[in-house]
């Protein structure tokens, strides 16, 4: 292919983007829908397509939507510049982080990126070279009610300039972590639409993934196969039997909650690294109206104990007391090094299921800016034996926050006090 530059450049597409897309690289209708399994590449086979259909389209302009602002710097935005360097036309391109946007230099073209939890700047963007005719919802299984999505698909309006070769469209990329989200009726179980396209995607089409990566699904398959279908093959998650029920997602003004009488703050760390996320969980408890309020989180892999510290200094809670995964002991001490309060959770016989048992008896209301503790709670159901019938103990998935969220708990749970 060759990109419309001020010095044309030839890109052979199949060794940049690989197998396994050509039909979703063609595609030109309205939406263009694709779950996948954990390193399938969808993200990233994305990110490409729209930097070079940028480029080949002088009038294009695109915008990036996920649920909360703050989680596109480090997922679609990272992933567009990835994807400028891998093509290498990165002189062609500039990318600044306030505002977030990307801007193809040679035409003034821009990608913007905006979050659902501040809707007018979705509905109100005007650009300043040709026309907004594209759209990317990443990770849009955080997207939980299909009004929100309507509203979205209404900001790509308006017609495009005759001859161009322009068109309208979205691309909506998501794990399929359950399969009652609105997505899988409205794409996926839908009469047969020239306007969709509804793909599924998994691990086995990224020619990229070493034998260590590969390794970690062969090993999920024969340990976890409810998991391996879901999070390696891109099947749809099948929930039953959730572990906790009485939850809703709802804004509330974190300021005016914690200015309450009896009203306490709790912090839960759990340990990650290259598999797993490090996370924290942040709530305000009301024990007297049996009420916990999750207003904050943290979520990422590949975090060092520095960087864990920096993370949570950076939020605002470096003088917070936070509880943590007693399994860590170095790293609890690196942390204390580090100057944050902490300690580890008094771990014991029975001590998930009476923290489960103690924490169902709580209303517990998610801010919406909280979407990985959202994606757990709706996810994390008890486990079953082999043949069906449901066990006593959860599953050991979509429990990162979970247990963190216990750990925070622990000391209203014991009746213990907090010694670090």
């Amino acid at each position: 292919m060759v990109l419309k530059t001020n010095e044309p450049i030839t890109i052979n597409l199949p060794d940049i983007v690989g197998k396994g897309y050509g039909t979703f690289w063609r595609f030109k209708g309205r939406y263009r829908v694709v779950k996948g399994s954990r390193a399938s590449k969808k993200s990233k086979t994305t990110a490409l397509w729209y930097i070079v259909n940028m480029m080949k389209y002088p009038q294009a302009n695109t915008l990036v939507i996920r649920k909360t602002f703050r989680t596109l710097k480090d997922s679609c935005f990272t992933e567009l510049k990835w994807a400028v360097h891998r093509l290498k036309v990165d002189v062609w391109w500039e990318f600044k982080e306030s505002p977030l946007e990307a801007t193809y230099k040679p035409t003034g073209q821009k990608i913007y990126f905006r979050g659902l939890d501040d809707p007018l700047k979705v509905t109100s963007i005007t650009v300043d070279v040709g026309v907004l005719c594209w759209a990317w919802l990443e990770e849009a299984y955080e997207v939980m009610k299909e009004d929100d999505f309507n509203i979205l698909d209404e900001s790509i309006r308006g017609g495009v300039p005759e001859g161009s070769g322009l068109f309208k469209q979205w691309t909506i990329t998501f794990n399929p972590w359950n399969e009652h989200h609105f997505l899988k009726k409205r794409f996926f179980d839908a009469p047969p639409d020239p306007d969709i396209l509804a793909i599924t995607t998994n691990y086995m089409c990224n020619e990229w993934l070493d034998a260590a990566d590969i390794k970690v699904f062969e090993d999920m398959k024969k340990r976890n196969p409810r998991r391996y279908a879901v999070a390696g093959l891109g099947g749809w998650g099948i929930v039953d039997g959730l572990v906790y029920e009485n939850w809703k997602e709802q804004a509330f003004d974190i300021d005016e909650i914690r200015s309450r009488p009896d009203i306490v703050s709790t912090f839960g760390l759990d340990f990650g690294y290259t598999n797993d996320p490090s996370t924290l969980f942040c709530g305000l408890l009301d024990q007297k109206a049996k009420q916990l309020f999750v207003f904050d989180e943290m979520y990422e892999k590949g975090l060092s104990n520095k960087r864990i510290a920096e993370n949570i200094q950076g939020m605002g809670y470096g003088k917070e007391r936070i509880t943590a995964d007693s399994a860590e002991p170095k790293s609890i001490d690196e942390l204390k090094s580090l100057g944050l309060r902490v300690k580890g959770a008094m771990k014991g016989k029975d001590s998930i299921k009476n923290g489960i048992q103690w924490i169902q008896d709580l209303e517990i209301i998610i801010h919406p800016r909280c979407v990985n503790f959202i994606t757990e709670i709706s996810n994390y159901t008890w486990d079953k034996d082999k043949f069906g019938t449901k066990l006593n103990v959860p599953i050991d998935d979509f429990n990162h926050l979970m247990d963190a969220m216990r750990y925070a708990l622990e000391k209203y749970i014991t009746g213990s006090k907090w010694m670090a």
